[in-house]
């Protein structure tokens, strides 16, 4: 199996701003610091991308809001928690789903060492 580069890329920009900041700071610290990383290199993304959510042949007035879009095709959710349980993957599941997409990570840097799941639709 090829290693994937976007996987490798987003990775190693999450392992940057854990091994900077370590654990203990707010969810929003390590977003605001990852967009940060994602830019210095110059890994396209979009932040906290509004994504509208259909029901039937309905668009709902509600939306989705995913940490991150990555490379246009991945979504990436953050966490800053002592640890991430069944609720956090389904959240990222949908995220997928909402977005269109068939790749996610979930990314906790609330741990002594940078967790991370990759969810494949």
């Amino acid at each position: 199996m090829e290693r994937d580069p976007r996987t490798h890329a987003i990775i190693g920009a999450a392992m940057e701003v854990h091994s900077v900041l370590g654990p203990g700071h707010l969810e929003a610290v390590y977003h605001e610091a990852l967009g940060i990383e994602f830019e210095t290199r110059g890994i396209p993304f979009h932040s906290k991308p509004k994504v509208r959510i259909h029901f039937k042949d309905r668009v709902l007035e509600k939306f989705y809001v995913p940490d991150f879009l990555v490379f246009e095709e991945v979504v990436v959710e953050i966490k800053a928690q002592s640890v991430v349980g069944r609720v956090d993957d389904a959240q990222t599941i949908n995220s997928l789903k909402c977005c269109d997409v068939h790749v996610g990570f979930l990314i906790n840097f609330g741990e002594a060492s940078l967790k991370w799941k990759r969810f494949v639709s």
